[in-house]
């Protein structure tokens, strides 16, 4: 199985050239307007990350996703993808994953690559029954989302449950942070700091559940998981609840302007979330390729889906942006 995913923007180039500055890209769902960065100051270039600032980062993000549960700071989501699967395999009898598809095919070809059985299904009825059950929620690419209380009795028909929470900062009502308890079955929670905050780059992530987990997680990941840029950075990012307040705000007005021009261009609204949408797009055979190729001569960089060919999903655009992807659609 190839993993797909956006960003990809070094393929863009080397088929249709241009500069890495000429590129509008779309293929992604990284929030174009990024958390405004203070210096960290020079002790967190020259000194390794210390355990007092591992400790203010895992408080801030405990308050910012309004848990009581064990947070794990790591080099973003997919570090905990990566790492999950085995620790997962050796905690619980049996390597029988169910994983809600369509969605981000990163979690199945890690589970497959430590020796998992995976079975993709359509509905969270039939995850009923598996030794570990994967949603992402919000899903990515479509949107759908689930409530907690649905998430938290499924928990109780499986041995373990994983919820990629990776696009959930920007509705946090979908989170199921909030509703964990000691006591309930095992759960683990992936989030994302990078999409939401515009900071893809700083590679930061979180694993929230049960001390066992995280503590094997953190056994898996070793020393210094998380530079102290980041430390610094994310704890003063997930301090900030006025700015997330007012960018939840405006990335929803944003999503529903994407949708207008979509929609006033012919296209079908499949979903999405308030960080990237996904189309059927009209024309062109319906193949969702042929506008990645239209976009692309215009120098904007788009997502395609091998398995759902009609489908195109599109992030975000800057403020500055707008106008270029509105004569792109047009001509």
């Amino acid at each position: 199985m190839i993993s797909e995913h956006g960003g990809d923007l070094d393929r863009a180039i080397a088929q249709y050239g241009g500069r890495r500055d000429d590129w509008l890209d779309l293929s992604t769902g990284i929030n174009p307007d990024s958390y405004p960065v203070a210096e960290p100051g020079q002790r967190t270039w020259k000194a390794l990350p210390d355990a007092a600032d591992m400790n203010a980062l895992i408080n801030a993000a405990k308050q910012a996703y309004n848990t009581s549960q064990g947070c794990l700071p790591l080099a973003g989501a997919q570090q905990a993808i990566q790492l999950y699967p085995s620790l997962l395999a050796r905690k619980f009898q049996g390597r029988h994953a169910r994983i809600l598809t369509p969605s981000y095919n990163e979690h199945e070809i890690q589970l497959r690559r430590h020796g998992w059985q995976v079975e993709a299904v359509a509905d969270i009825q039939q995850m009923k029954g598996a030794d570990l059950a994967v949603v992402v929620n919000p899903n990515n690419p479509d949107g759908k989302s689930f409530s907690a209380e649905a998430l938290l009795e499924l928990s109780e028909k499986v041995k373990c449950l994983v919820v990629d929470e990776s696009f959930c900062d920007a509705t946090p009502s979908h989170s199921l942070c909030p509703h964990l308890q000691p006591d309930t079955q095992p759960i683990l929670v992936l989030r994302s700091f990078g999409k939401f905050y515009g900071l893809a780059g700083l590679r930061l992530g979180f694993a929230i559940g049960p001390e066992y987990l995280l503590k094997g997680l953190a056994e898996m990941a070793g020393n210094w998981a998380v530079s102290g840029p980041a430390l610094i950075i994310g704890q003063q990012a997930l301090q900030d609840t006025k700015w997330a307040e007012n960018m939840r705000a405006k990335l929803a007005v944003q999503s529903a302007r994407l949708d207008k021009l979509a929609i006033t261009a012919g296209w079908q609204l499949i979903g999405g979330s308030r960080l990237f949408r996904l189309y059927q797009p009209a024309g062109t055979h319906g193949m969702a390729a042929n506008w990645q190729d239209h976009f692309a001569r215009h120098y904007i960089w788009t997502r395609c889906f091998s398995y759902a060919p009609q489908w195109l999903r599109l992030g975000l655009p800057g403020v500055h942006e707008w106008q270029r992807l509105e004569r792109a659609f047009l001509g």
